[in-house]
């Protein structure tokens, strides 16, 4: 009996973990925010491509969403420098920051 709930929430998991990476994806493309990586600004659709290339990179390292904000959305693998959301009236912030906080706000309506 064990066996097959054990298997059978897997999926669950991963589909909530799924539903949760794809909307902080369609957050990123759909914000009116500039990104800045390595010292240069991005619009949403830049930092979506690149976001999306990581995460292919890196999926067989993600088991949670905070994970995937980690690998994914978080620094420059290559220079180190964290990756940076400029929004409208709103001070610099970390990516990472930024998007562990949205995806809270997302937990805390979907629960």
């Amino acid at each position: 009996m064990c066996i097959f709930i054990c298997i059978v929430s897997v999926p669950v998991f991963a589909s909530d973990m799924q539903s949760e990476i794809n909307y902080l994806l369609a957050f990123l493309e759909n914000s009116e925010c500039q990104y800045e990586r390595n010292g240069k600004i991005h619009t949403g659709k830049d930092t979506l491509d690149h976001v999306k290339k990581k995460y292919k990179y890196f999926k067989n390292k993600i088991d949670s969403t905070e994970k995937f904000i980690e690998y994914s959305a978080t620094k420059s693998t290559l220079s180190g420098k964290y990756y940076m959301v400029l929004c409208k009236d709103s001070p610099k912030v970390k990516t990472q920051d930024w998007l562990l906080q949205e995806l809270k706000n997302y937990r805390s309506k979907n629960s």
